[in-house]
């Protein structure tokens, strides 16, 4: 079964790009290789999500922006790769704007990585930071980037 299959199996689907809100672009290309930069949870009408995660977000919360970021990564490899099923995720940096006492930032990004692996099986497993931030641009709860491989 095709990613794009899984993606209907699961109710789901790639949101539209994300347009820069900065001097960058949405990923960076070098010869196999795909730099995707960061994002962070956008509502449907693209507006960020806002929160800071341990007292705005629950870490169930949280997990659910860091899923929805990982359909939108997935956007961004689409286009530079062309098929999702040419994609293999290499490594996945997670970002989580939490009190400063929060300790459950894998938790938090396994939205992301279980996202992968359900939609990629075996290309879809990466490996992976997860960090707490004091905060993240317009106060977003979580930003993910990864670098994946076209095979």
């Amino acid at each position: 079964m095709s990613a794009e299959q899984k993606l209907a199996e699961l109710g789901l689907t790639l949101p539209p790009l994300p347009k820069p809100v900065g001097n960058y672009v949405p990923f960076k290309r070098a010869g196999d290789l795909i730099f995707l930069s960061g994002q962070g949870p956008r509502r449907p009408d693209g507006v960020p999500i806002s929160g800071k995660v341990g007292k705005d977000v629950t870490v169930e919360e949280a997990y659910e922006y860091a899923k929805l970021i990982g359909l939108g990564l997935l956007a961004v490899a689409k286009l530079a790769a062309g098929d999702l099923d040419k994609v293999e995720v290499l490594k996945v940096l997670g970002m989580v704007n939490a009190v400063p006492e929060f300790k459950e930032q894998p938790k938090v990004i396994n939205g992301c990585s279980d996202l992968f692996v359900a939609l990629l099986g075996e290309r879809g497993r990466h490996a992976r930071s997860a960090v707490g931030m004091g905060s993240l641009p317009n106060q977003i709860p979580v930003e993910i980037e990864a670098i994946m491989r076209v095979v």
